[in-house]
């Protein structure tokens, strides 16, 4: 359990600084980083059909200008981690249940995410002016520092809220698992929904003029896939 709350926090917390300030080769993308989290905690399964639901759906939101309506990556790691957890604590193979589960308890840190970022974006602009100074004064070391001081926070909060859910698995495996049978079969329902939903909103959202049938369309490939697969409730 350690190592799983250490690996998601850390993992967390790097893609929180790639996301904004470092790197940006779209590691922070849902589906990347959903899996990621799967593959780190010995469970990229429950990562990857996590990770599909929210790339489809964040691929509908419009990014004007780099900037998100919702912090996409803190919702897909967190519940990535949270499925990875219970079907660790469970001590058997991930379901559409648990990952109906995990969507649905995390999906609320998207907006809760941005409005932490927003916050944070607004501390790290008092470190601009001295780094500009420094960079006149060709003291570099010092601009380097000025950046660090303006991402550590990135890193710890997004990192610790990533290593949280991966603590909370274990609680919600007990919640799960008292749940009762009708319930766990409509939680295993409601995951091709999400991911049918999502994929018709990710075409909806390229404003073409057969955007309506085309998202029609999508959705029934995603199920047609899920069934095929096998993930089919």
């Amino acid at each position: 359990m350690l190592l799983n709350l250490s690996l998601a926090g850390l993992w967390g917390g790097l893609l929180s600084v790639e996301r904004r300030a470092f790197l940006q080769a779209m590691f922070s993308r849902p589906l990347v980083a959903a899996t990621g989290t799967g593959l780190l905690l010995q469970d990229p399964e429950s990562g990857l059909y996590v990770g599909l639901v929210f790339e489809l759906y964040y691929l509908g939101a419009a990014s004007l200008g780099g900037a998100h309506s919702d912090h996409e990556t803190l919702p897909s790691i967190t519940a990535a981690a949270l499925a990875s957890c219970i079907a660790e604590s469970a001590r058997g193979p991930s379901t559409p249940a648990i990952w109906s589960l995990s969507i649905l308890v995390c999906a609320p840190l998207g907006p809760i995410g941005r409005a932490l970022e927003n916050r944070i974006d607004a501390r790290a602009v008092r470190y601009l002016g001295a780094a500009l100074t420094s960079a006149d004064a060709e003291n570099f070391r010092r601009v380097a520092r000025q950046n660090l001081w303006a991402m550590w926070p990135h890193f710890v909060v997004f990192g610790t809220l990533c290593a949280g859910a991966a603590a909370l698995g274990n609680s919600v495996e007990t919640f799960e698992r008292a749940l009762p049978l009708p319930l766990l079969r409509g939680l295993a329902w409601a995951y091709p929904a999400m991911a049918s939903v999502a994929a018709g909103l990710a075409v909806r959202g390229s404003r073409t003029k057969k955007a309506a049938l085309l998202a029609a369309s999508a959705a029934g490939v995603t199920l047609v896939v899920l069934a095929l697969t096998g993930r089919f409730p």
